[in-house]
């Protein structure tokens, strides 16, 4: 049987956070793996909490090419920085896995929590930690070599199944911050070595110890 809302809260122990009218304004939103949860640059007006799953983190550098911020897992929030600027959707954010979110109306905890202590303070710990997680993004997809950076997100975009997608490596290329051609030879280093396959669009994960050692840790998580 598939958890409500208020399961997943009290799993998460959120559930004396939240005012009973609050919760009953609560949505529960599935999505499969692949599928886009925001866009950057679109009108926001939810609040998401991660409460199954795993998402994927980008944004569009000024020079038109996507990079990966982060991947998410349970327990997260979406679109609280949002929220508290009252700005368009900062970042795109994908499902990765099968995931599960709770939506919250910006409109109802406006109205229900604009004063709650509790409520202000949890919101300033999610987005302090935030931005922490954006500055260590952004600075290793500047120091860190495209093995690593490879390694990573190969190991992040794998967490159940051992296989992705490769039909578009143009875009993984620009999600790690290298060229296409670049991404192409470290791929064929790591098949090399035994620690994947990449045939019929699919890249299958043999390795996953080694490609760990390789990135030294999973960085992106």
């Amino acid at each position: 049987m598939e958890l409500t809302s208020r399961d997943y809260l009290s799993q998460y122990g959120l559930a004396d956070l939240f005012p009973e009218r609050v919760q009953h304004a609560m949505q529960m939103e599935s999505l499969a793996g692949g599928d886009r949860l925001l866009s950057q640059g679109d009108d926001s007006g939810t609040l998401y909490l991660l409460v199954k799953g795993k998402l994927k983190v980008s944004m569009l550098s000024p020079e038109g090419k996507r990079l990966i911020l982060a991947f998410k897992n349970p327990f997260d929030l979406v679109g609280d920085i949002e929220f508290i600027q009252q700005c368009p959707l900062i970042n795109t954010v994908e499902a990765v896995t099968t995931t599960r979110v709770i939506r919250i109306p910006y409109e109802i905890l406006q109205k229900e929590m604009a004063d709650n202590p509790v409520w202000l303070q949890f919101l300033l710990e999610t987005v302090t930690q935030k931005f922490k997680m954006k500055s260590h993004a952004m600075n290793f997809n500047l120091l860190y070599p495209v093995d690593v950076r490879l390694a990573s997100y190969l190991l992040s975009m794998t967490p159940t199944e051992p296989k992705l997608d490769s039909t578009s490596l143009v875009d993984m290329a620009d999600l790690i911050g290298t060229s296409y051609r670049h991404l192409n030879r470290v791929l064929k280093q790591f098949e090399q070595a035994g620690w994947i396959t990449k045939k019929r669009g699919k890249i299958t994960i043999l390795d996953r110890s080694s490609l760990l050692a390789q990135a030294g840790q999973n960085i992106y998580e």
